[in-house]
């Protein structure tokens, strides 16, 4: 598998909204179109915005806390057509269970509960995601870059 982290939310030019995975190592990136009203969770969540009463997404990590479900990891399965497929993979005591799920609910939980994100590594093949290699030089030189400090503009 192949970790990937939300890069944001936006939209595209007819006002459609995008929710953008990026593979850290090589800074690609995936788009997947969503619903308004799951790129305003991700959003919310992104942002640390919390609304006056739990969404949809809050109240499922909450009663995933309360009743002690870990959620493993989010997963990006495939792309069936013009549409991704995911999992969630919840452990409940010592059984593990995977859920059939939309990508965009699948990350909007994962950022809820802290779990990490993948693409499945067949789909991050097909997609051409799979992370790049880099020789030890060029980590030493992005480490260094990684510490500069951008004034406030």
């Amino acid at each position: 598998m192949v970790e990937v982290y939300v890069g944001g939310v936006a939209r595209d030019k007819n006002g459609n909204y995008i929710l953008v995975l990026r593979e850290p190592t090589s800074g690609n990136e995936l788009p997947i179109w969503i619903g308004e009203y799951e790129a305003m969770a991700i959003d919310m969540e992104l942002r640390r915005l919390k609304p006056q009463r739990p969404m949809t997404h809050d109240l499922l990590a909450e009663i995933l806390r309360t009743l002690n479900i870990r959620m493993e990891c989010a997963i990006i399965t495939e792309l069936r057509g013009d549409t991704y497929y995911a999992l969630l993979l919840l452990q409940w005591g010592n059984d593990v269970y995977e859920i059939d799920s939309r990508p965009s609910d699948a990350v909007a939980i994962a950022l809820r509960m802290g779990a990490p994100i993948y693409l499945s590594e067949e789909l991050a093949k097909t997609l051409g995601m799979l992370p790049a290699k880099r020789d030890p030089q060029t980590e030493r030189f992005l480490r260094l870059v990684g510490d500069i400090e951008l004034p406030d503009w």
